[in-house]
């Protein structure tokens, strides 16, 4: 579609309370793209809470996607080849909005966080188009981007802490108050996310200033856990590295944010896996006054419904990308994991009993390897929060996504991110059809998939008629939907496993 095509003869024009914005009808749906929430964060605004933006005079262009926010290095570009992109510091704080129709019917709202380690990504990435999810469920979908790295992330108590997580608050404050315009009801919103997206959802529900802008959530592989949120060192790291004094920001306010980039590329490419979070959120006993694990517990959000889970094999995306796992023997593994769990004080007796307890059903240590790192990281930190969620709240539901990539020859598994294309009906896109699959099975699964948190997002549970009964999640029974070439409940789910990680974390 060319822009004489919008302009002349589908334009949209909707007036927000920032402004009229001019999207586009396209097959039944009206779009709208690049729509700015918040001021520019720059200048005196880097590092800085997001501001109001002041509204606008004249009709804003919204038919085309906004820059992505400025992006550290994307691993994934290994797999699926680089994609050009615009990026801009000033122009990121965007969102996108794909609507059935902007009448007065009120519909679900789904806003999703993108995931990329909070280093990369944007809600314009073609996976997270909305067009067959609201299409689909007849709800509103809407993409945001938000600061990410150094710029979105630095922490230096006292001064500066969580802006990414700030944007995202202010996008949703956004939504709430013109979604409505949209066709959206703001009082059924549902924020969904994955990866670091399903982080920023489970900490979302810890921080004082969301509360009240959701009533759903979906936090897909990204449970927070607890070695990500402590410490300032890679904040430290980056101003030591650019001859500036730990705490003074408005020297690095003058730093162009491509050299800021660029050293917090090293930083958090050092050490692998476990400096990719470098940047990410952490309790500063302000916007995130204590770890989200525990406000949960003690009941922070508990009139929002939640839905939780992880994919069977997270880990070998990343075992994948890693050429030192290809051959790791017994004597590897057990000194890669005691240098991972010695983040969670655990000794060496218990590095034994993990390896042990996966031995009885894993045939390698490569096996072992991506079944311990994976609950680690991703499926044990999800059943955390669900364990604590469901004190407060019936509406806590768990699952788990078993449905393998065809790449490698099946080698991946169900591992991370590949439920992303099934969640939006985006599994055509070429390059993203050779990791998840083609043919008949796998539209049946993405339609069934889609039916569900489109349930989810109108009522809080995600029941319907094409999946079995699927049960709350609680501590006795432990249900847990199994999503794959078949939707299976099973109670106690890798109950030796899970069992294990108890008095971990």
């Amino acid at each position: 579609m060319d822009m004489k095509t919008i302009t002349e003869t589908k334009k949209v024009i909707v007036e927000t309370k920032s402004g009229k914005v001019q999207g586009y009808r396209s097959k039944n749906l009206e779009i709208f793209k690049g729509i700015p929430y918040a001021a520019p964060p720059i200048g005196a605004l880097r590092f800085s809470p997001p501001a109001s933006r002041e509204p606008w005079k004249d009709v804003l262009d919204a038919t085309k996607f906004g820059p992505y926010a400025m992006q550290g290095f994307n691993a994934l570009e290994i797999l699926f080849g680089k994609i050009p992109i615009q990026e801009s510091e000033a122009d990121c704080l965007t969102l996108n909005i794909w609507t059935p129709d902007t009448d007065d019917a009120k519909r679900p709202v789904m806003v999703w966080i993108h995931g990329g380690a909070f280093t990369m990504g944007s809600g314009a990435d073609l996976i997270y188009d909305g067009s067959a999810l609201a299409h689909r469920g007849n709800v509103v979908v809407v993409t945001i981007n938000y600061r990410l790295g150094a710029l979105g992330f630095l922490y230096i108590p006292g001064v500066t802490a969580n802006a990414g997580l700030l944007d995202q608050i202010a996008a949703l404050e956004w939504i709430k108050n013109n979604i409505e315009a949209f066709g959206g009801d703001p009082n059924n919103i549902t924020i969904f996310g994955e990866s670091a997206g399903g982080m920023s959802v489970t900490t979302l529900l810890a921080m004082p200033a969301a509360k009240g802008l959701f009533q759903h959530t979906i936090s897909q592989s990204g449970a927070i856990r607890p070695t990500i949120l402590a410490g300032k060192n890679s904040s430290e790291t980056l101003m030591k590295k650019l001859r500036i004094e730990a705490d003074d920001i408005d020297a690095l306010r003058e730093v162009p944010a491509k050299k800021i980039v660029k050293i917090q590329n090293r930083i958090t490419l050092k050490g692998g896996a476990a400096s990719l979070l470098a940047f990410s959120p952490k309790i500063d006993g302000n916007t995130l006054p204590k770890h989200p694990l525990e406000a949960v517990r003690a009941g922070s959000a508990s009139e929002v419904d939640l839905l939780i889970g992880s994919n069977q094999d997270e880990m070998k995306l990343f075992s994948a990308l890693d050429p030192s796992m290809r051959k790791i023997d017994t004597d590897g593994l057990y000194k890669l994991l005691k240098t991972m769990m010695g983040s969670v004080g655990l000794d060496e007796k218990k590095v034994r009993q993990l390896i042990n307890t996966y031995q009885e059903t894993r045939e390698t240590p490569r096996d072992v390897m991506d079944a311990i790192g994976t609950d680690f990281a991703f499926r044990v930190p999800a059943i955390r929060v669900a364990e604590a969620h469901h004190l407060h709240q019936p509406k806590t539901y768990n699952y788990l996504f078993t449905w393998s990539s065809p790449m490698f020859k099946g080698g991946l598994g169900a591992c991370h991110a590949v439920e992303i294309a099934f969640v939006f009906g985006t599994y055509k896109i070429p390059r993203i059809d050779t990791f998840v699959g083609k043919g008949d099975a796998v539209k049946v699964l993405s339609e069934k998939v889609m039916d569900t948190w489109i349930a989810f997002a109108r009522t809080g549970n995600p029941n319907h008629d094409g999946i079995p009964d699927w049960p709350p999640y609680d501590v006795e029974k432990r249900a847990t939907m199994l999503i794959g070439s078949e939707f299976k409940v099973v109670e106690a789910l890798y109950e030796n496993e899970r069992a294990v990680w108890d008095g971990i974390f």
